[in-house]
């Protein structure tokens, strides 16, 4: 990969990457992390890719792995965030399209929304990034507009 292809990747899916790692973690702060750490691995990978639409599947998975294993390390579960110590941290908040009330699901109902309606992807397609079966996407996808409209107030749906 040529220096204007990694330039030009980080350009175009640095918000989707970075909203990815987002719905897993739930920290502004530790999604630019995965987001840095996953472009450097574009950069180190040394494979072809078929098509940039490969290219950003490739990125987002990436991504979503990172941030599952961020959150099964020891730091991440034995921390205490300073902003539960009653302290206040500027720690940035969350792009305007990714839906705070999205992050009231749970990890697979967020990241299947998230790949559907924020990154645009089919239901066939978002099976493929999940490894899971188009039932399994239309499952969650339901369970999460379900849990949404009960979660949120009527003006909002």
């Amino acid at each position: 990969m040529t220096d204007n292809e990694f330039s030009r990747c980080i350009k175009l899916y640095r918000k989707n990457v970075t909203e990815a790692a987002l719905c897993v973690v739930r920290n502004p702060a530790d999604a630019e992390d995965i987001a840095q750490e996953v472009f450097l691995k574009l950069f180190l990978y040394t494979k072809d890719f078929n098509s940039d639409e490969h290219i950003k599947a490739w990125l987002i998975r990436c991504a979503i792995n990172l941030a599952i294993d961020l959150k099964r390390s020891y730091w991440h579960r034995n921390y205490t965030p300073l902003s539960s110590l009653g302290e206040q941290t500027d720690s940035g908040s969350p792009s305007p399209s990714v839906m705070p009330e999205r992050m009231l699901l749970d990890e697979k109902l967020r990241i299947t929304m998230y790949l559907h309606y924020c990154a645009g992807y089919t239901i066939k397609e978002t099976a493929a990034i999940l490894k899971v079966s188009t039932a399994a996407v239309r499952y969650r996808l339901d369970s999460g507009r379900k849990k949404l409209k009960n979660e949120l107030p009527d003006e909002r749906i």
